[in-house]
């Protein structure tokens, strides 16, 4: 049985491009530190054709790795956020959940990258809310609540905790069908 994580492949799509998005708008925190490492442009480059249709989703499944670790060609955490979240959209094609781990690691970048933190973290969360479409909304809506399905990225690991929990939960919240942004 697949995890309910997953999603059907419709809704990763479309959720592969919100995704793209959020990883995107923080991806100038990476390239700042990291210029010649294209990984995390090309991971958000390929969530986007994914979610067009471009691409398969078992060729992406292959490839869904080769974003996040240009994390590992950077050393200030609002730049390693920045790559998480270019790997975690461009792991949508295998599993729906990581669009929210594409959304919490870049307003981790974000909150990192300002002075004021939190400011600039819910910043980027109202942003992330108000560029949902009624269908990535009602997609994401489908997904299990953080921590109730451990078959997935909503499980018990790193999005679970921190920072990155906070902003799945906070999302999450804003799924529901009596709220709207």
């Amino acid at each position: 049985m697949a995890s309910p994580q997953a999603l059907s492949e419709a809704d990763r799509r479309l959720v592969a491009l919100w995704a793209a998005d959020c990883a995107e708008r923080v991806l100038p925190l990476f390239e700042a530190e990291a210029p010649t490492d294209d990984r995390a442009r090309d991971g958000i480059a390929r969530a986007r054709a994914f979610g067009r249709g471009e691409l398969s989703a078992a060729g992406e499944i292959r490839r869904r790795f080769v974003a996040g670790r240009a994390a590992q060609s950077v050393t200030s955490p609002a730049a390693v956020a920045a790559a998480r979240s270019a790997g975690q959209a461009s792991g949508v094609a295998h599993m729906g959940a990581h669009a929210l781990g594409a959304a919490a690691y870049a307003a981790k970048a974000a909150g990192l990258a300002a002075l004021d933190r939190t400011d600039a973290r819910d910043a980027e969360v109202r942003w992330q809310l108000e560029h949902m479409t009624a269908e990535v909304r009602a997609a994401l809506g489908r997904l299990p609540a953080l921590g109730e399905d451990s078959s997935g990225p909503l499980g018990s690991g790193l999005l679970a905790s921190g920072v990155l929990a906070t902003t799945i939960r906070e999302l999450q919240a804003e799924l529901s069908p009596l709220s709207s942004p």
